[in-house]
């Protein structure tokens, strides 16, 4: 049987400019965070992989976001970190426009 595909709206559209980041936990998740870089909407699992530090407070340019806490930098695009000391890639999620809104893809069975 194939997958699914569970749509989460996390905000309004207006509610996320470029540069900004938003936050969701869905349920039976952990937390996510979508960023609206100049590249597009881009989202992620939101705890850095290294040590348990929030990616929505970290810096974010050229696609990439930087944990606050040891500086580990992880592509937004891919997940993959481009450095030490985290080695560990945090996981990627499909994020849309549709309708006014900014929506999160989940997979699901």
């Amino acid at each position: 049987m194939p997958d699914t595909v569970h749509r989460v709206a996390v905000c309004s559209a207006s509610a996320l400019p470029v540069g900004e980041v938003a936050t969701v936990t869905p349920p039976g998740h952990t937390a996510i965070s979508v960023f609206h870089t100049e590249d597009g909407l881009f989202a992620i699992d939101d705890t850095c992989t290294h040590q348990d530090a929030s990616l929505a407070d970290g810096w974010v340019e050229n696609c990439a976001v930087e944990c606050p806490l040891h500086e580990s930098c992880f592509d937004l695009r891919t997940g993959a970190p481009s450095g030490t000391p985290a080695k560990t890639p945090v996981r990627t999620y499909a994020v849309h426009f549709v309708d006014g809104a900014v929506v999160l893809d989940l997979p699901g069975s």
